[in-house]
């Protein structure tokens, strides 16, 4: 396979990663049972990882290729490797906030530099689209693996021991062969730069983006997508606790299910890529994944859990809930790959920036009104909301894909 080495590297960085970003969840819940934080306070956990992501993509995108896309990707494999080593030896919130705080920043310069690299190893529109899907759907492969981990050193009888920490050993270990399998790895870098060097010509290219009322409309699409999908990924462990009355590890393994479910669809959205345009994949994911809260949330109500309920004797909703994970996975990747294919390669880097930036804004402000909600109200009333940005996603998908763009000389 043409360009394997790069593109296994690539795999491996976003199984990382998505590992520790997607760990918001479990440690929400964890941090609150060892320290008595507050569902709101925690929930700000979520900000301190996608506001650095936010921030640093918009000041890196422009002029990534210069720092060099390999060299970006090692930089963030050494900062997150160090913070892992620090983590078991954490005995308040604050090692939390400057935990994912080192993430977000670490993840924007990894995932800017993963959504260049797609168009320096492939060659075609549909190729572009099949592999976004992989990638997107082997990230979510990380997700499940890392709930999983996380829950083998959950200890149920025992809600503030700290032990669960020691996950921290495996992930330091994890992201130092990263960083090393990176560091022998070869990536042509020549065409992610444009012709003009300078760093001004490079801010000129960024902002010429939001001349495009097709980037516009993606961009809300991305922001509405995340604040969604993160409301779901940061929120269930803790709805499960809480709402459903499952053990802590149960819990935490539900999101590993949700992750699943992702990873299935987004596997799946690399092969209709192939067979339907964008559009019609995008519209009947929000339209299923809506229709499915409709129904499923109902089921959560006045459930009743008996103390040695596990997964092969629980209430069908425990299994529903995080199913629905399939039906939004495949929105993102569809969505990424159809506006990265639209525009010359070397405005990749610019576009994925501003891809991280609004995503990340979007994951942020989804998790705090989630938290809030389901602090004040109900952890159902909490995902019913996200029928209003579901209505909302839908409607701006329409209206990019009216949309062209005919890139300015």
């Amino acid at each position: 396979m043409k360009n394997f080495n790069i593109k296994a590297v690539l795999f491996l960085n976003y199984f990382v990663f998505a590992i520790l970003l997607n760990s918001v969840g479990t440690v929400i819940l964890q941090v609150q049972q060892n320290f008595a934080i507050s569902k709101s306070s925690a929930s700000v956990l979520e900000g301190f990882k996608d506001l650095p992501i936010a921030i640093c993509s918009f000041i890196l995108a422009s002029f990534l290729p210069k720092i060099g896309i390999k060299n970006s990707m090692l930089i963030a494999l050494f900062l997150v490797s160090c913070m892992c080593f620090v983590m078991p030896f954490s005995n308040g919130f604050w090692f939390f906030k400057l935990l994912f705080a080192i993430v977000g920043i670490s993840f924007a310069l990894i995932k800017i530099s993963v959504f260049t690299s797609i168009g320096l190893v492939t060659d075609t529109d549909k190729e572009h689209s099949s592999f976004m899907g992989f990638l997107e759907g082997f990230f979510m492969i990380g997700v499940l693996a890392g709930n999983v981990l996380f829950s083998l050193f959950i200890d149920d009888h025992n809600p503030q021991s700290t032990q669960w920490l020691n996950v921290y050993w495996v992930l330091g270990t994890l992201s130092a062969l990263s960083f090393l399998f990176l560091f022998f790895s070869k990536l042509n870098e020549s065409e992610a730069g444009s012709e003009k060097t300078d760093l001004l010509g490079d801010l000129k290219n960024s902002i010429s983006l939001f001349s495009y009322k097709k980037v516009l409309f993606f961009l809300l699409c991305a922001f509405l997508f995340v604040l969604v999908e993160q409301s779901f990924q940061t929120w269930t462990p803790t709805f499960y606790k809480e709402i459903l009355k499952l053990p802590t590890s149960m819990s935490i393994q539900a999101g590993a299910v949700l992750a699943g479910a992702f990873a299935l669809g987004r596997f799946l959205s690399g092969f209709f890529s192939k067979k339907f345009s964008w559009i019609y994949v995008v519209s009947f994911c929000v339209i299923g994944f809506a229709v499915s809260i409709i129904l499923v949330l109902p089921l959560t109500h006045n459930i009743q859990i008996d103390e040695g309920t596990g997964w092969l004797n629980a209430p069908l909703v425990v299994y529903l809930f995080p199913l629905m994970g399939g039906l939004l996975a495949p929105i993102y990747p569809s969505i990424n790959s159809v506006i990265l294919a639209s525009i010359p390669k070397y405005l990749h880097s610019a576009m994925s920036g501003l891809i991280v930036v609004f995503s990340a804004i979007g994951g942020t402000i989804g998790s705090m009104i989630t938290g809030f909600v389901f602090q004040e109200f109900s952890g159902q009333q909490a995902f019913y909301l996200s029928l209003i940005p579901l209505s909302l996603l839908i409607i701006s998908a329409i209206f990019m894909n009216k949309l062209k763009i005919n890139p300015k000389k």
